[in-house]
């Protein structure tokens, strides 16, 4: 699944073009990618609206358009991309919008687990989201990783406790922090807790700077591949050697997802 670095590159890669854009006409092929909501209730609230804005909440991209806000989420091989075609550029296109100046918003989900929804107000976002951890200090982090008894892995997975952290940032957070994925939240001590979230928002901005990882479906809008997954020190590379000291990378199910470490580095 994108995790944020992925999000804001989409957003980085397409927020020129569609800003100061009108929004014409939507398609769908696929009725349930708009959550509930009519394609012709989605049509007459969105037609003739004029995009203004476009950034990242969490894994969220939204986009304003005065006054009301396309909300848009990649779920797992979710793609967004602009195209000259109306229909999209590949089979899986779930969604497009026509805008003004020619070209088309385009939505494209293999999987069918994306939503594109239309929105009023954000209000919703924030109840489901906890902060953007690019933006907290190091005492928001000591005070939000304490107080619980869930493995600090699945506590970080929590999007109401931290934005937009998944399971790649996640393990690669854990390993630069020399803390061991299992360990109780409320067990670190408090210089741990200040050096996970340092590694958190190194993790992250190291990968938005690689453009995000493209382990599977995620593309950026061009279409070409981000390069965060040539830098992971131990997400995907269970039984090779840890970098730092040899031992091979122990891989475990924890909170049902995929988990990597090293067991030497990491305590």
């Amino acid at each position: 699944m994108p995790e944020l670095p992925e999000v804001e590159t989409v957003v980085r890669g397409l927020v020129d073009d569609l800003v100061g854009t009108t929004a014409v006409e939507a398609s769908i092929s696929w009725h349930k990618v708009l959550g509930g909501m009519s394609l012709s209730e989605f049509n007459e609230t969105i037609r003739g609206r004029k995009i203004t804005a476009m950034f990242r909440r969490g894994k969220y991209i939204c986009i304003e358009c005065s006054g009301v806000y396309l909300v848009i989420h990649l779920r797992m091989t979710g793609r967004l991309y602009l195209s000259d075609a109306a229909e999209g550029e590949d089979k899986w296109v779930r969604f497009t919008l026509a805008l003004d100046n020619g070209k088309n918003l385009a939505f494209s989900d293999a999987r069918k687990f994306g939503r594109v929804l239309l929105t009023r107000s954000l209000d919703f976002l924030e109840e489901k989201l906890g902060p953007e951890p690019l933006t907290l200090k190091p005492a928001d982090f000591i005070q939000i990783l304490k107080g619980s008894s869930r493995a600090v892995k699945v506590f970080l997975l929590d999007q109401k406790k931290i934005a937009g952290v998944g399971n790649i940032y996640a393990d690669e957070s854990l390993h630069k922090a020399g803390i061991k994925p299992g360990r109780p939240t409320n067990k670190l001590r408090v210089a741990e807790r200040e050096k996970l979230g340092a590694c958190i928002q190194e993790s992250l901005q190291a990968a938005i700077d690689h453009e995000g990882a493209s382990i599977s479906w995620y593309r950026k809008p061009d279409g070409g591949r981000g390069e965060s997954q040539e830098h992971f020190l131990v997400y995907g590379r269970g039984g090779e050697p840890c970098y730092t000291c040899g031992t091979p990378i122990t891989k475990i199910v924890l909170g049902q997802r995929g988990t990597h470490y090293c067991h030497k580095c990491q305590t």
